[in-house]
C-alpha cells in the first residue's frame, strides 16, 4: 500500500511540475465584485475613456492567457460599472499579502477597501483592491 502511495504522489508531483493549471489567488469568480472605488478625472481603461465618477471594481468573465514567466492567475481582467453596466476593463495584476511589500511601497488598504492614487507627476492612476489578503493592482492612464 505504501508503494501504491509514493506513485500516487510522484504521480502528482510530476503533474504541478509539467505545468498542470494552477489556480488564481484567493477564491475568486467572475462578476464578483471586489470594491467601490471613486475615480476623481478622466482616465483611459484599455483605451476607453472613464469619466470621473464612482464605479464598481468587478472580475470579469474573459481569461487571461498568461505570457512566458507569468504564472496563471498573476492577472485578471476586471471591469468597471456604473448603472448596471460595463463602462471599461483593464488588467489586473494579482498580488499575495506575502508579497505585496516587495511589489508595492505603502501601506496597503484595509481588507475589503480600496485605494485610489495619483501617481508619476499625476499621469498614472492606481486602484489597488485588497479583497480578503489578495490584491489587485490596476493601472490606469490619467487624461488631463
Amino acid at each position: 500500500m505504501r508503494a501504491r502511495t509514493l506513485i500516487g504522489l510522484a504521480g502528482l508531483v510530476a503533474a504541478i511540475t509539467i505545468g498542470a493549471p494552477v489556480a488564481p489567488l484567493g477564491a475568486q469568480t467572475a462578476n464578483q465584485t471586489l470594491a467601490s472605488v471613486n475615480i476623481p478625472r478622466q482616465v483611459t481603461a484599455d483605451g476607453q475613456a472613464l469619466k470621473p465618477g464612482t464605479y464598481s471594481v468587478r472580475l470579469s468573465k474573459e481569461a487571461v492567457k498568461p505570457v512566458v514567466g507569468q504564472s496563471a492567475g498573476s492577472t485578471v481582467w476586471v471591469e468597471f460599472v456604473q448603472g448596471g453596466q460595463a463602462r471599461g476593463r483593464e488588467l489586473a495584476s494579482v498580488v499575495s499579502s506575502a508579497d505585496i511589500k516587495q511589489v508595492v511601497e505603502g501601506t496597503p488598504p484595509a481588507s475589503g477597501a480600496a485605494k485610489v492614487q495619483l501617481l508619476k507627476g499625476s499621469d498614472y492612476m492606481r486602484i489597488w483592491i485588497n479583497r480578503a489578503g489578495t490584491h489587485y493592482l490596476v493601472h490606469l492612464t490619467a487624461t488631463p
